[in-house]
């Protein structure tokens, strides 16, 4: 009898248990799995010199001669002769920050007014990477926010919202999304740090 069921690929009792037992992934796993399935481009970085030779390899890659960088601290990353940092950006110009928080549990990747000043995310070009640690992780989104809140005691950001889709789809005539589209094409330069 078994031999007939593996022919005509019958499931038994035991393959049945094991597709309704619950896989629980551990949070950088769900990230991860979240992120990808998304869209997102992930570079998983070990110490400085990986996340250097990982954005370096990014900007080649897409052959970017500028670069738009939120944070002036991370221009000590690249090599200002591959690719030049710029005052502005234009629709071309790819950008680099790093984020408040990773939600493990839809794959997004959190912003504030930290990050983003007073500028909406789908002001921004759709070019993005982003240097985030593995200490950014937290499972939804309401742990993003309060961790915010515990950071940043004294003076709360504003301008809190997230990338939630990787895939730019310009042909996404979804009346639901006018003016209201965020995906980006999204490189995630992960650090360990714990």
């Amino acid at each position: 009898m078994n031999f007939l069921k593996k022919l005509f690929n019958i499931p038994t009792k035991e393959d049945e248990y094991i597709q309704k037992q619950e896989v629980n992934l551990s949070l950088d796993d769900l990230f991860v799995h979240n992120f990808v399935e998304k869209g997102g481009k992930f570079l998983y970085c070990e110490n400085d010199e990986e996340v250097i030779l990982n954005l370096n390899k990014i900007i080649v890659e897409n052959n970017w001669k500028e670069i738009y960088v939120l944070d002036h601290n991370l221009n000590l990353l690249f090599n200002p002769n591959q690719v030049k940092s710029v005052d502005n950006y234009t629709d071309e110009t790819p950008i680099f920050t790093n984020c408040e928080h990773l939600i493990a549990d839809k794959g997004d990747i959190m912003f504030s007014s930290n990050q983003l000043q007073s500028t909406c995310l789908k002001e921004f070009p759709n070019n993005f990477i982003v240097l985030a640690t593995t200490s950014q992780l937290v499972k939804d989104t309401g742990q993003g926010l309060t961790g915010i809140k515990t950071n940043s005691k004294n003076s709360l950001p504003t301008n809190i919202s997230s990338i939630k889709n990787y895939s730019i789809d310009k042909n996404d005539d979804n009346f639901l999304n006018y003016g209201n589209n965020n995906s980006k094409n999204l490189y995630l330069l992960l650090l360990e740090d714990l």
